[in-house]
């Protein structure tokens, strides 16, 4: 067995060298980050941003190893408070990085709270400039089958040149 170096990204997955180089010219706008429908408060704060190496087993046996960087946002409203600016944003994970080794290639991970629901995780689309503001919308971070996802990739890719792939023995 092999160790996979990270796992595969989502086409949805943005990692902290893609967020910030799009969050660069945007400078003083406004960063909005949507999620679960809504946009974030104009209050929001940035209460964490951590990093992580993590390794494991996957459900079928396959040792794997990966960076992780979350971005931990309290969605709150706070009077006289706008939205952070995307420069703001910048300096805030610039400032971690003199304290705490970011791996600008690791995956990025949002945990979201308004202080009072459970803490939930996002995958990050690219920014979009909208209305004089960057926008960022944040889907959920669904669980996986690793082994079941490799094997759909070999299928799909199999199945484009050569036919039919028999299944795997499938999960552990």
């Amino acid at each position: 067995m092999t160790v996979l170096d990270k796992p595969e990204i989502g086409d949805r997955d943005l990692n902290l060298a893609d967020l910030l180089g799009a969050l660069k010219p945007a400078g003083d706008m406004p960063l909005v980050f949507h999620y679960d429908g809504n946009a974030v408060r104009s209050g929001y704060h940035v209460t964490e941003v951590k990093a992580g190496q993590f390794s494991g087993l996957d459900c079928g046996a396959n040792p794997e190893a990966w960076s992780e960087i979350f971005v931990q946002l309290w969605d709150v409203e706070e009077a006289g408070r706008t939205h952070l600016s995307a420069g703001k944003f910048a300096a805030i994970v610039r400032k971690v990085s003199d304290h705490v080794q970011l791996d600008q290639s690791a995956r990025l991970t949002f945990e979201v709270s308004d202080g009072v629901r459970p803490m939930a995780l996002y995958c990050a689309g690219a920014p979009v400039l909208k209305n004089g503001s960057m926008h960022v919308s944040l889907e959920p971070r669904p669980a996986s089958c690793k082994p079941r996802d490799r094997w759909l990739a070999e299928t799909a890719s199999a199945q484009a040149c050569c036919g039919p792939v028999e299944a795997p023995s499938g999960c552990g």
